[in-house]
């Protein structure tokens, strides 16, 4: 009996090992790297759309002249190229697709700043971005150099995730990258959004699963990729980045893509309640912002969102720490050419960037009384550091007037510290104490860091977007494509067909007569809106084109970056594949909005609107010249009066005022009419088309429908003329 009982126990120890070696058999690439020294404290570098062109030479002549000493300088654990690594565009920038003497250069120069830094080639992870994927048909493809030049594809990493463990003495860092470009790589500008797929999301969830059941040991997740969630889609099945991300309580994911022209603080504050379509601050509060007190193993569902800026023009580039599970980072320009000192604070925290959780640990004073032990900062110099102090600055009277100088000293390689009391600093005002560490090297340069707030009580200081930074960050476009182009047709169907339904059901003619005598807003645009009919080939020539551009393909251009078939695109997106014609499979979702939006609402609504104003100023015409002739027209009912001799000045003033209305409109029309041009010839470059052949009706309908327009309200004016 005794031995049949040892056997079981046998066999089920067995069978959880079995059990464990699957699960870690389904993470592939996932690499360990033991991180030697005692302090818990890691610092990683990242960059972000370098855009190496063959028509800007100096994007990569300046990355390998700043890049070699300062990654040498500051001897990162870990290095993130997070996309965009080739640009991809021709010279005048239409026409998009893969050029491989740029990853030529890229592959070059990269192995030159490996070299100079002297850091180990495995440490660097490239990702692919959309630009890296332009006119790409699949994964493999002889225009795919992404796999044969990039660090990534040299190092055989050839899974859509791939992950690095940094085991340290206290605590691992896990960092999870991936791909989540579009399968089939169209041609730009319709290759926007970032497409993971259901496969790519079970992988993520395995990579960032990997050690939840082995270690015992505290475990900070960080998510790296190209594309910002607000230009991200969803799966097949709906489910999301941000769910995954959320389910893992990671403390962050890294990006790029949007470059710093839209501004500098494209960071967004994640909880499992935020909302899914719009967020209007970089912290939005929810429910899940309440105080929680955690204990070790439970945690706020959230994590931030920080997008880098670009090395493409801003030269940018991040050094982020790790200091006992909390993240502080510093984003660097080499604009005006090497640093010799960089400096970073990594304790007390800044207070614009506080998680959740560590706000409730302020609150519940459950934080290690370590943490608040010293003042801590990395510092990195070219040179042998002679001094670094700490300052700590009150800004209660409005004006920053020093309150604490202490001197730091060298804990570990580029770790300084400083002993501090740190309860006389804690103030229920997240502002009101910053903080800023000044270093001194051999020579006597001095460098201070960027002044930044802490907090030590559990309360964040706001930080707000600019109306640029919301429009990329707070916006969810995948979610708003749809109600947006629906909301254009609504408004179509009440401008032109709803006013028809009126006229019909209350048999009631809407005249500019009518408006005079019935003034209000419900006459004013029933008769604006019903003077179009009076002209019925425009009016149907309108639907028709509203029709069209429904159930219709755009254009017919080539997406790939030399041969195969051309594909069409409608509103839905792009089809390449005729195969089936009963199930046809539509790609780039929804990144052909940035055609479809900005044509339907920037030339096809201020058109109609235009056709609409000069169908009512020929009728305001009409009726000018019948009251000045003396002539009434046949379907007028009563009399309106005409003009006297009191009123004929006026009459010349109202002459002169409708002619100066018809030039502006004839003005605003030619306007429209060049961004249209603009805009069929940047799509003509872009896919190789020729607007007769290739895209006719989206050519030449509304230079057509508004010339139509024109001629067609032409004849009275010339009539009075005479």
């Amino acid at each position: 009996m005794g031995i049949n009982i040892t056997l079981l126990l046998i066999l089920l120890f067995l069978c959880k090992n079995c059990n464990s070696s699957d699960s870690n058999s389904n993470v592939k690439n996932g690499e360990i790297v033991e991180v030697k020294g005692e302090h818990d404290v890691v610092w990683i570098v990242q960059l972000s759309d370098l855009h190496f062109s063959v028509h800007r030479p100096e994007r990569a002549s300046e990355f390998q002249k700043f890049m070699g000493s300062t990654l040498s300088m500051i001897n990162p654990s870990l290095v993130f190229i997070t996309g965009d690594l080739t640009d991809g565009k021709s010279k005048d920038l239409l026409t998009m697709k893969q050029n491989e003497e740029e990853w030529i250069e890229y592959q070059n120069t990269m192995e030159n700043v490996i070299n100079k830094s002297g850091l180990d080639k495995s440490i660097f992870y490239d990702l692919r971005g959309n630009h890296d994927n332009f006119g790409v048909p699949t994964t493999g493809d002889s225009y795919d150099y992404f796999s044969k030049y990039s660090i990534t594809g040299q190092l055989g990493r050839t899974q859509s995730v791939n992950s690095v463990t940094l085991q340290m003495g206290p605590r691992d860092l896990l960092f999870v990258s991936f791909n989540s470009t579009t399968s089939t790589g169209l041609r730009g500008p319709t290759n926007v959004f970032g497409h993971p797929t259901d496969q790519l999301l079970t992988e993520l969830n395995s990579h960032l699963s990997q050690h939840d059941a082995t270690s015992a040991k505290p475990l900070t997740k960080i998510a790296l990729g190209h594309f910002p969630l607000s230009f991200s889609a969803s799966t097949n099945s709906k489910n999301t980045l941000k769910h995954i991300f959320l389910n893992h309580s990671i403390s962050a994911y890294l990006c790029g893509h949007l470059h710093t022209r839209f501004g500098n603080n494209l960071k967004r504050h994640h909880e499992i309640n935020s909302y899914n379509l719009l967020q209007l601050n970089i912290h939005e509060k929810t429910q899940s912002s309440s105080t929680i007190c955690p204990n070790e193993s439970q945690k706020v569902n959230e994590f931030w969102e920080m997008e880098m800026g670009d090395w493409r023009k801003s030269r940018s580039m991040r050094i982020m720490a790790i200091d006992q599970g909390h993240i502080s980072f510093m984003d660097i320009n080499f604009k005006n050419g090497v640093k010799e000192i960089l400096i970073l604070p990594t304790f007390p925290l800044d207070s614009r960037y506080l998680s959740t959780t560590i706000l409730n640990k302020y609150k519940c004073q459950s934080l290690d009384d370590m943490s608040h032990s010293h003042i801590k900062a990395l510092v990195f110099s070219s040179n042998v550091i002679k001094k670094v102090t700490a300052k700590i600055y009150d800004s209660t009277h409005g004006d920053l007037y020093m309150v604490l100088e202490t001197p730091m000293s060298e804990n570990a390689d580029h770790i300084y510290t400083s002993p501090w009391n740190s309860k006389p600093f804690i103030d229920p005002n997240p502002t009101r104490y910053w903080l800023q560490i000044e270093a001194i090297d051999i020579n006597d340069l001095t460098i201070s860091s960027n002044l930044i707030p802490f907090s030590l009580n559990g309360f964040r200081a706001n930080l707000s977007w600019t109306w640029k930074e919301f429009f990329v960050m707070g916006c969810q476009w995948e979610g708003l494509y749809y109600p947006i182009f629906w909301s254009f047709y609504l408004l179509m169907f009440i401008v032109l067909v709803l006013p028809k339904f009126i006229t019909l059901l209350w048999k009631r003619q809407y005249t500019y007569l009518f408006y005079k005598s019935n003034k209000g807003l419900f006459s004013l645009l029933t008769w604006v809106f019903t003077e179009v009919h009076n002209i019925p080939f425009l009016w149907k020539l309108m639907l028709a084109y509203l029709l069209y551009l429904l159930l219709c393909p755009w254009l017919l251009g080539q997406v790939f970056t030399e041969g195969g078939e051309r594909g069409y695109m409608t509103y839905k997106g792009w089809v390449v594949d005729f195969k089936d014609l009963k199930k046809l499979e539509f790609i780039g979702f929804p990144d052909v909005m940035v055609i479809v939006i900005p044509h339907l609402y920037f030339v096809v609504l201020p058109s109609f609107f235009i056709i609409l104003g000069v169908a009512a100023e020929r009728a305001i015409y009409q009726d000018h010249v019948c009251s000045i002739s003396g002539k009434k027209r046949d379907d007028y009912e009563g009399n309106f009066g005409r003009l006297n001799s009191r009123n004929k000045l006026s009459g010349f003033v109202l002459d002169k005022l409708r002619k100066w209305s018809r030039s502006i409109l004839l003005i605003l029309s030619l306007a429209i009419c060049w961004k249209h041009f603009k805009s069929c010839w940047g799509l003509m470059k872009a896919y190789e088309m020729n607007p007769v052949v290739h895209f006719p009706f989206y050519s030449f309908s509304i230079p057509i429908l508004l010339a139509y327009v024109f001629y067609k309200t032409k004849r009275l004016h010339n009539t009075h003329q005479i």
